[in-house]
């Protein structure tokens, strides 16, 4: 691989690129416009103190975010502490003992199997509390298996979820379209509450998943939808009686919504959801970068170039452990921050391997910042994902690829 390849690579990508920009141009306009119906105003970032009555910027904080992802009410907070806190909120709220959670989506990223108990022994899990789990494996091809999701919904079933994004799995983020048929397929027998992980696929698409019938959804404000300003930060969006009950679980009952300090937040939170169109549309011209780049050079990447993307997550199967070391330092040593920092793989929390991690980004573990990780178990693919702009991804990739040995000078 050399440089005159890499400006080939970018000349194939050109139609690809437009269609990212159309994308981004629909979500950016439906951004701002749910900013200017709620009429935010400079004043609306003044915060108060104690239990945060009264919380002006807070409440347009949920109102646009309900609005850009067309649901009922919303649940954003700094106090939701990743995206594994996100999700676990609706599963507790959502769930009682003798409750069964069924996923549609094969098993749920790794983190998910200590809160419903599927692995380890974390106080508090969901099977502690005497909730079952079930899932419906994905087909060979790993993809949703569409034609038995109806007779898998068994009369015990209490909630239904499901996972957009790869996690540290071989299949790539599922569509909206594929997600809405799902949707569809559970519905013909089961009128309760689905669930979506939505981590990673904010904005990737026209439309969002809760305009296809998920009755709540949450993420996090370090990844997509922070735009890369958020501190800290979740979100749950859907029908007002789920988030009633969720905001409950964050809290307490009969407090629920009404308190909660945004701690001067409010700014960074509209302010990165702002920019988040623009954001991701440089992370996946960054991946489609990747993705390109390293199946010219043999390795399987999943998505593939030419697959279509939901999330901004592109994983490459580097087959060597110290491949997949020497991938994450790379991109570590390409950081703006803590390059000098060389990661090692740690048994991290939450995760049955070991895990190496590059994060140099100004607010630590922001997926939307560059970043790249990976267990280390076979076939050692590497997850790369975000970067805030696309020329520092690209100054990343030509680090990577001489770092690996991969590019003629």
């Amino acid at each position: 691989m050399n440089r005159e390849d890499l400006i080939e690579i970018e000349r194939e990508l050109s139609d690809p690129f437009r269609e990212l920009d159309r994308i981004a141009l629909i979500n950016q306009e439906k951004v701002l416009k749910a900013l200017q119906e709620v009429r935010l105003a400079s004043t609306d970032f003044n915060w108060t103190t104690g239990y945060g009555y009264g919380d002006v910027g807070r409440e347009k904080v949920e109102k646009v975010y309900a609005q850009v992802f067309k649901t009922e009410d919303a649940l954003v907070r700094p106090n939701i502490v990743s995206g594994t806190h996100a999700i676990a909120l609706p599963l507790k709220a959502l769930t009682s003992k003798g409750s069964t959670i069924f996923s549609v989506t094969g098993a749920p990223y790794d983190t998910l199997h200590k809160v419903l108990g599927t692995s380890g022994d974390a106080p508090g899990n969901l099977r502690e509390r005497g909730v079952k789990y079930r899932e419906l494996p994905l087909k060979d091809d790993k993809m949703i298996d569409f034609d038995h999701i109806a007779e898998s919904i068994t009369p015990d079933v209490d909630l239904v979820i499901m996972q957009r994004s790869t996690g540290y799995s071989d299949r790539r983020a599922f569509t909206v379209d594929e997600l809405a048929r799902a949707v569809r397929e559970v519905k013909k027998v089961y009128d309760g509450t689905i669930f979506l992980d939505n981590c990673y696929g904010e904005f990737t698409e026209v439309m969002e998943p809760s305009e296809v019938g998920f009755d709540v959804m949450a993420g996090s404000l370090i990844k997509n939808p922070g735009g890369g300003l958020s501190l800290t930060g979740g979100y749950i969006v859907g029908t007002e009686a789920v988030i009633e009950r969720v905001a409950s679980e964050l809290t307490a009952p009969g407090i629920g919504k009404e308190c909660g300090l945004t701690f001067g937040q409010s700014r960074n939170t509209l302010m990165g959801l702002f920019l988040a169109p623009h954001r991701v549309n440089q992370c996946i011209k960054g991946a489609l970068l990747f993705a390109k780049t390293f199946e010219r050079l043999g390795f399987d990447c999943i998505p593939a170039s030419d697959d279509p993307r939901s999330d901004i997550v592109q994983s490459i199967a580097l087959q060597e452990p110290e491949h997949l070391v020497n991938f994450c330092r790379a991109v570590q040593a390409s950081s703006p921050v803590d390059s000098h920092v060389t990661p090692y793989p740690w048994d991290m929390p939450g995760y049955e391997d070991q895990v190496i991690m590059a994060a140099g980004g100004f607010i630590e573990g922001s997926s939307i910042e560059l970043s790249a990780d990976g267990p280390m178990r076979d076939p050692y693919r590497v997850y790369f994902q975000g970067g805030l702009t696309y020329e520092h991804i690209k100054l990343t990739l030509l680090h990577v690829l001489r770092e690996m040995g991969l590019l003629e000078e």
